[in-house]
């Protein structure tokens, strides 16, 4: 594919910009994550909101950059070798447009592969995790009488917070004085955590002061912040 065009994406949510990248995407956590990366990089794009109300998720179009139905996906004009490139899975664009801005992953080789590895801490852990949780606290699991679930993802909650306290103590972000793509992966799912789900108590958030001295530390970013609303929900 040679232009964006050429995606049939783009035939059901039209490019204003076609320069710009393109972003298919809904405020959730993982949704945000890219968001707030796009705007602290400073790079053009242009949010399209997917509305799961409408099940936007699951039309061809949609289905035709990212086949496991989850947002966000992305198309960048100008992607490697100044060809059009279609990305899903949130993890994997923070690494993209890290390495395209050459910005929030350390230049170091050592850092760096410390970095993705906390990236992929929030990937296989926090993100699934707290998912779970918000589901047997939330949404319809919370009307599921057998407490076991509900104690699973509790438990594996809490550890994941004590890991990550640990890390945190003495640190003003994950890789030290550094912010970067690690943190902007996992922040949005303690703010999740902590407020969409409602379960900072459930979890015992205030026995893990570093944590809660990162969250106000990142979630007041002016990047963040802004992200928290992009694309704009349907009213």
């Amino acid at each position: 594919m040679t232009s964006l065009a050429d995606f049939p994406i783009t035939q059901r949510w039209p490019a204003t910009n076609p320069d710009a990248i393109q972003l298919y995407s809904l405020p959730t956590p993982n949704g945000i994550k890219v968001s707030a990366m796009l705007e602290e990089t400073g790079l053009a794009y242009e949010p399209h909101l997917v509305d799961f109300g409408k099940n936007d998720q699951m039309t061809p179009e949609f289905l035709s950059l990212n086949p496991n139905n989850k947002i966000p996906a992305i198309l960048d004009p100008h992607g490697p070798g100044g060809k059009p490139l279609g990305l899903f899975e949130s993890g994997a664009i923070l690494e993209y447009l890290a390495e395209k801005s050459g910005k929030f992953l350390p230049k170091d080789p050592t850092l760096k592969w410390e970095t993705i590895g906390w990236l992929h801490f929030q990937m296989g852990g926090v993100g699934p995790m707290f998912g779970q949780l918000g589901f047997f606290t939330k949404f319809a699991g919370k009307e599921i009488e057998d407490p076991r679930p509900r104690e699973r993802y509790v438990g594996e909650a809490k550890r994941l917070l004590a890991v990550l306290d640990t890390r945190l103590a003495g640190r003003d972000w994950i890789m030290g004085s550094e912010y970067t793509i690690a943190d902007i992966a996992i922040l949005p799912w303690l703010r999740a955590l902590t407020g969409f789900y409602e379960a900072g108590e459930l979890v015992g958030i205030d026995n893990f002061p570093a944590v809660k001295a990162w969250m106000d530390r990142g979630l007041t970013r002016p990047a963040m912040v802004k992200a928290f609303n992009i694309p704009a929900r349907p009213v």
